[in-house]
Parts: structure tokens; sequence; C-alpha cells
């Protein structure tokens, strides 16, 4: 039901049960805010938002109240600016001054704000919080000085992602956010998604940068210096750059990297089909021993040490397959260290990821053979942004270069497995391919493909039936729970930490709405209609790889460097 109510002598439609700035957003009037989050109930905790309503002593905020047919509201007056002003003054007084140093510099939430009300000077000032500067996670940083103590990390980290990493401690002046018992982030439960990062409205929380130890690396000549991407980077890389993306930009991508002195550059769709293939092996194996226990993919970093701390219990049931990122670092120090005549110690392997988990998942245990790490440092899509800045490079006149062989292509499949229930179908496709010697028809997947955080669907490939669980962020993960224990039993079960998979990913824009986001997995959708290769085992890539460069290698024919092994994680806090 719609009603008018009156915003600065103007008459607006509001409808019964929105909030106030619903409804002021709806008709094109902004109102500021910092604690507030989409999807989130609001809590008015920063006050940003208030706005004077005729009849009320008090200013109203405007996310938490709901509009009433009576009001005149008044969002811009001089008694509203003032407290919006004061707001912003008290939580500058004590905020450090080194915003031309700062993580997040032009693209900070306060500094945006102070800009908007024309504060120029420091009129409050307050005892200065005491830097603090936690690096012990390797994915993200924790700057305490920066931290207002708006809670959206908090939240996003119990309600969205159900890990609790964070809290608020102490009160008074002294309240901060941080794990329990104020240590460190290497200490507590934290899964190293990211989510955090990208909510966070200042540099209080930011990923944890290697760009420094790159360009380094770039500069030692005795080094072979190799590079991976992921399928989502180069649409991730235009967006930064203000291009408008188009698939020739792949291409681009790789003219970018050799000019920033890498001399090898390869795409990481090549190590996902490889895990495709790998997934569909198992799933095969299982099915054929008639296995009542579900195979768990374990691609998603996250996903893997959230389950080795919170639900060990399915660890016998994790994939070994590793991720497509560690299963290409692996095929750099083997394969393309052999057909470059390097030692692999001389290999420096970068990754560039939509995914700060990636950063944690190098590092891990497992990830390594003969000593050496599958992948020696990891960049997010905004740390490559600024490398690319920082080398001067101007992508939008820059030619088009294939990637290097041997992991030059990939199936668009690989490009589905950034969306959450994308690897799953992937691997059922490969299935139906290998049984049927005919592709399944796309529709099938519809159920997999998009809908709430928990999704299901069987399919019946032969005499075979497989049944098929998403988890699309680990919400979802008790509505797993909750069907398993009524009895319904899956064969392949994927999860995905991050929401809509890793287009909601920490390494990528920050300021990304979620229109953008629905767009990308469109183009993703529609390229996976047209394109020639769209399952591994027609990609001419995987079979030469396979067929020739794995079964002719006696040092990985075995294919165990495709594989890893977890075990329960113990968490301290």
């Amino acid at each position: 039901m719609f009603f008018t109510i009156q915003v600065n002598n103007k008459k607006i439609k509001a409808e019964k049960g929105e909030t106030i700035l619903s409804a002021l957003n709806r008709n094109g009037i902004i109102i500021p805010t910092l604690c507030r989050m989409k999807d989130f109930s609001p809590t008015g905790a920063c006050r940003m938002c208030v706005v004077e309503v005729e009849g009320r002593e008090r200013l109203v905020t405007a996310c938490s109240q709901p509009v009433e047919e009576w009001m005149k509201i008044r969002t811009h007056s001089p008694r509203v600016i003032t407290a919006r002003k004061t707001i912003v003054e008290l939580l500058l007084s004590n905020h450090p001054d080194d915003c031309l140093y700062c993580d997040r510099n032009l693209d900070c939430e306060l500094q945006r704000l102070a800009e908007e009300l024309n504060i120029s000077e420091r009129r409050i000032r307050s005892k200065k919080i005491k830097p603090r500067l936690d690096q012990s996670s390797p994915a993200i940083v924790r700057e305490l000085s920066k931290c207002i103590l708006c809670g959206r990390c908090v939240r996003v980290c119990e309600e969205m992602i159900t890990s609790t990493s964070l809290d608020f401690i102490r009160r008074g002046r002294l309240t901060h956010v941080g794990p329990a018992m104020d240590r460190d982030f290497n200490f507590s439960s934290c899964i190293n998604c990211g989510q955090c990062v990208l909510v966070c409205p200042t540099a209080a929380l930011h990923e944890k940068h290697n760009i420094t130890e790159v360009r380094d690396y770039l500069n030692k000549p005795e080094m072979l210096k190799v590079i991976q991407y992921s399928p989502l980077v180069p649409a991730g890389i235009a967006e930064e750059l203000g291009i408008k993306y188009n698939r020739d930009f792949d291409k681009v991508i790789n003219s970018i990297l050799r000019k920033i002195g890498f001399d090898k550059v390869f795409n990481t769709g090549t190590g996902t089909d490889i895990c495709i293939s790998e997934l569909t092996d198992q799933l095969m194996e299982k099915a054929g021993k008639k296995s009542d226990k579900p195979l768990y993919i374990s691609a998603c970093p996250a996903w893997v040490k959230y389950a080795e701390q919170f639900m060990p219990s399915v660890i016998p049931d994790l994939s070994t397959v590793k991720s497509p990122q560690q299963i290409a670092g692996a095929l750099i120090k083997t394969i393309v260290a052999g057909q470059s005549s390097v030692r692999p110690e001389k290999i420096f392997s970068v990754s560039v990821t939509p995914c700060t988990a990636m950063k944690f998942e190098a590092r891990r245990d497992g990830m390594m053979r003969k000593g050496i790490s599958d992948v020696d440092s990891v960049l997010t899509i905004r740390e490559l942004t600024r490398l690319i800045r920082l080398y001067g490079i101007d992508a939008a006149n820059t030619g088009m270069e294939p990637a290097d062989e041997p992991m030059e292509g990939r199936s668009s499949v690989s490009a589905m497995a950034e969306l959450s229930g994308g690897l799953a179908e992937g691997v059922i496709r490969s299935v139906w391919f290998r049984m049927m010697k005919t592709e399944a028809q796309r529709q099938m997947f519809k159920k997999l493909r998009s809908g709430s955080s928990f999704r299901e669907a069987s399919f019946i490939i032969g005499e075979a039936e497989f049944n098929v669980a998403v988890v699309d962020g680990l919400t979802g993960l008790e509505k797993l729970k909750t069907s398993q224990t009524a009895g319904k039993r899956y064969d392949l079960i994927e999860v995905m930490t991050c929401p809509g998979g890793c287009i909601n990913g920490a390494g990528l824009a920050l300021r990304e709405s979620k229109d953008e986001k629905k767009n990308r997995a469109k183009m993703i959708w529609q390229a996976d209609e047209t394109d020639a290769v769209s399952i591994p085992e027609k990609s001419p890539v995987i079979i030469k790889m396979y067929e020739k460069l794995i079964k002719e290698n006696k040092e990985i024919s075995d294919k165990k460097i495709f594989h890893t092994h977890f075990e329960k994680r113990n968490v301290l806090l």
C-alpha cells in the first residue's frame, strides 16, 4: 500500500512498512550512512542518517524508522546537517592524520563524508587511539587506530559467515573491535574470506599486500617470473580501470602482464578444468562403489578452513583435489619448469585472484612439493590494478596477445566455477559426457545456478542417479545439515563461503553493486551458451595436458601433484 509523505516541502510516494531511508533513496534523495548494510536489519548505531520529523522533538534515524502517512520530513535542515557534521568531527577527533599513506585514500567513506560536509579543520580533539598493526594473518591486516566502531565487520562475520571471529571488546572509550581475548588474527577462528574487508568503511581492515614482494622479484633477472590469473580477473581489472569489458580484454591482460615484466602468463582456467576432471574421476569412482558418503568439493579455501575448524566430521569426505590455483601452480613448478629448463626454486610463481583466502591457501600445509611452494605469491584484483598503475601501463591502448602454452586456454564451464554452483555443474556435465557420449542440456542445471542459500537437484545419467547440493554462503550449511538429518543423501556437495561465489570475493572492487555482480554472472552464463569448448573433455589444452604432458612425465604421471590432504584444525580462540 502506497501513501504520500512530505519531504523538504515536496510530496513523494512511500510504501507502508518501509523505512524512511528506503523511501528517500527510492525517490532520489541520498542520506549518508555508516553502520547500515543492505540486506541486514538496521541498528541506527552511527546516527549519520538522522532526519528531522515534524512533531518529533528529537532527530530520528532514517534507516530504522518506518514511514507513516502523516510525516513531514526535512533531510538537510541546518539542525540535521549540524548533527551529521558533529558526528563526523567526533569520529575524526581521534582518527590518524595519515590519509596520504592510507590503504583507502580516495576510497574511504569517512574521508568522503568529511568532504561532503565541508569539514576543513579539526575543531574537536581527543586522545589518539594507540596505533596497533595486526599483520599476523596471511590474508587480512587490521589497523586498530582507523576503526570507527561501525560494527559492519562484526555483523558480517557473525550473520553472513558464521565464524564469529570479530566482536566488540571492552567498554566506553576503550571499546574496539577484534578477535576473542583481544589476540591477533592468527589465533582466531578467522577463515580469511575477507568479507569484513569488503564492508569496512575505512582501512581498519584491508587485504595483506604482496605488491612489494612481487615488484622485488620482477627485478631479479636470474628468476623466471610466471603469473596465472583466474577467469574473473580480466573483467575485474577492466572495471577497476574504468574500461568496458568484453572477451577481447582477456588477451589484453596477457599483454599487460608481459609489459609489467612477467616472462610467462597462464590462465588459471586450465587448472579449473583439471580440477573438474579430477573431481569427476572421484565422483564416478564413488558411484561405482555405491558409497553413501557425499563428496564435498574443496576448491574454496575459506570453506575448507571452516570445515577443519567447525565441522571436522566432514574432513574424511572432503575431496583431496586441490583448488584450481594450486593445480596450476603445481604444473608451473613441474611441466613449465621442465619445458623452460629451469629448476623449480628458480621460478617465482604469482597468482591473481578475486579471493583473499587464496593468500592463506598458498601458505598452508600440503601445498608444496619437495619444500617448494606451488604458488609463491598471491595478488588480489585490486593489488594487480595498483601494479598496472605503478608501471604506467595504459590498458585502453594495449594490444592483444595469447596466453602461454601449456595453459593458454580453458573451457566455458571453468569460468562458471567462479559462480556458486558452477563447479558442481561442471562436474555433473563431465560425468554426463563421459557416460552418455554427448553434452547435457544447459536447462537441466537451472536449479543449481541461482536462488536461495541452499539448492539441490537430482540428475539421472544412464542407470545412475546423482543428488547434488549447493551451499551458497555459509548460512546455507544449517539447511544442508537439516536436510541430511532428515535422511536426504547427496553424492556431490559444493560449498562457497562468499554468497554468489567468487563474483563476491573480497579481492574485487570494494563498492561494486549487486546489479553489477548479477550482470557479470549473466555474462558468464551467456558465454557458456556460445563457446565451442564448453567442458574439459572438449578442450584441446586439457586433452594435450593429460595425454601427452602429464602421461609422458614420469615424475607427475600418477597425478599426485593435483591432490592434497586436510586435517582437524584446533581454534585457539
